[in-house]
């Protein structure tokens, strides 16, 4: 663990109490309004060192630390994309952060293209596995042998149990599938939409995979939920762009909200 995550794990805890965090939420595109909904302290990542600036539109660049649900959780409202910076390990320091603060388990949002007909605009999907299809790792340069980490398992077998649980108890329905990540910024082309789906993927986004990995890397346990904001390029005649993504993304976001509010009562 880097020194400045202990420093800022310090910082963080003087201004939002010595409690530990519970879980980890990482909100992407068209999700920073549950950031909301925590009861406790906002921190904007510019006071802290480090983080990144989350420099897209429809994220909120804020920690949030508090309850929600009766949980004790760290809101990441926004996140750094490889594109961004062309660094893969850009959330390296708040995942280190995240455990500091206590925290054993990590759950990731995003918005991602659906590969599948019958998994439509306005579903959520349960990560069940991924695909690395940029072949970029956030562990490059990780001079220690904790590098190899072992992905089988990767997305928590428990957690997804408990994600699967609440998505019933709320009457969501929540298809379960395999992510892609696309290294972005531009869309994928069609071609590179049937290569990634013959290879086995039901979904693809630009975020999500670094986290996860990094999140294995630190012992944390991982989860992960789309939220499909479009039909994957070719595979429908909607226009994509990052505006129509943040467009249609409150549409999964209302039942992502639901699951993870039942799954955190749930814990409670």
């Amino acid at each position: 663990m880097s020194k400045n995550a202990k420093a800022l794990a310090v910082s963080i805890r003087e201004r939002t109490g010595d409690a530990p965090v519970s879980i980890g939420l990482i909100l992407g595109s068209g999700l920073g309004h549950i950031a909301d909904s925590v009861n406790g302290v906002s921190i904007p990542y510019t006071d802290l060192p480090g983080f990144p600036h989350a420099g897209v539109s429809g994220h909120n660049p804020n920690l949030v630390i508090g309850d929600l649900e009766g949980v004790r959780v760290a809101v990441f409202g926004g996140r750094a994309h490889y594109y961004e910076s062309g660094r893969a390990d850009a959330m390296r320091l708040p995942l280190e952060v995240l455990k500091e603060l206590g925290a054993d388990t990590m759950i990731a949002t995003n918005a991602a293209g659906s590969m599948r007909p019958d998994m439509p605009t306005g579903s959520i999907m349960c990560l069940s596995d991924h695909i690395n299809f940029s072949g970029l790792n956030p562990l490059i340069g990780e001079p220690t042998d904790a590098r190899f980490v072992p992905m089988k398992d990767a997305y928590d077998p428990q957690v997804r149990a408990g994600l699967r649980a609440a998505a019933t108890a709320t009457g969501v329905e929540m298809y379960d599938g395999v992510y892609a990540w696309y290294s972005g910024p531009s869309f994928e082309t069609p071609a590179e939409i049937r290569a990634i789906a013959m290879l086995g993927a039901d979904a693809v986004g630009m975020s999500t995979v670094p986290e996860v990995i990094l999140a294995r890397f630190l012992g944390l346990k991982a989860a992960a939920i789309s939220t499909i904001t479009n039909m994957a390029a070719g595979m429908s005649d909607e226009a994509i762009s990052h505006e129509h993504t943040k467009a249609m993304a409150p549409i999964g976001a209302a039942k992502l909200e639901k699951v993870l509010r039942r799954f955190l009562s749930d814990l409670d």
